[in-house]
């Protein structure tokens, strides 16, 4: 059958067949719930409460779905976090900002996700080869966002290296902490890390970005309870 109208009937039977996005999410989800044993075709398909040989019609075997999922994650993790060593920022500590929301936002980082790949790796060659790769890409972008504000390149790299090591680690131990928490270390991490302290209006946009103003030193507020505060009452 030619690939078009191939695909064309994939496209109608996929309501009951499932799709290809549909079975990469439960991988997905498999993987960070259990690690990579329980990424299994069997196990997938009764948690998509569908037919094994469904599948099939998406995946031509299990390593096809384990090659998607590496695949993603390079895209989500790696391509996050160098994205935002790319992005616009007029100091270092804006920089450093910018890539501290990767710590924060699953949504450019899943930091679930890098400790179910890590673990992983330590059953494939092939795996831990990919995050080799990955380890020193990351590593790269934060050393050349150090050069673009004039860090000597031995700096740079050390520095680079600093933060993406203590990341690491935080993911390796499973370290969670609540995010107002977090938001009272950063400026230290930022002084530490960059050898400058962030400024206010620095840290304001920050915290905005997650929906918090900071109302005294240390103390965190939701930045709709802080507009309503600055707001007087109507006569």
């Amino acid at each position: 059958m030619p690939q078009a109208g191939k695909t064309r009937i994939k496209a109608q039977e996929a309501g009951w067949r499932g799709s290809v996005n549909g079975w990469l999410d439960a991988a997905y989800d498999a993987l960070k719930e259990s690690g990579v044993d329980a990424v299994r075709v069997m196990p997938l398909a009764k948690r998509l409460n569908l037919s094994r040989t469904s599948f099939y019609w998406f995946y031509e075997d299990r390593e096809q779905l384990l090659a998607a999922l590496l695949a993603r994650w390079r895209d989500k993790n790696t391509g996050g976090l160098i994205g935002q060593c790319e992005s616009y920022s007029e100091s270092i500590s804006e920089a450093i900002l910018n890539v501290f929301e990767c710590w924060l936002n699953p949504d450019l980082f899943d930091s679930q996700f890098e400790f179910a790949v890590r673990s992983w790796a330590l059953q494939s060659a092939e795996v831990s080869a990919e995050i080799a790769l990955a380890d020193e890409a990351r590593i790269n972008a934060l050393a050349a966002m150090f050069r673009r504000f004039g860090y000597e390149v031995a700096a740079a790299d050390a520095r680079a290296r600093t933060i993406y090591l203590t990341q690491i680690g935080y993911i390796s131990m499973k370290t969670t902490e609540d995010i107002v928490v977090r938001f009272r270390r950063i400026p230290e991490y930022v002084t530490v890390f960059t050898g400058k302290a962030p400024k206010r209006r620095e840290l304001d946009r920050f915290y905005g970005k997650f929906g918090y103003a900071e109302k005294e030193p240390g103390v965190f507020v939701s930045r709709v309870d802080s507009f309503e505060e600055a707001t007087p009452d109507a006569e």
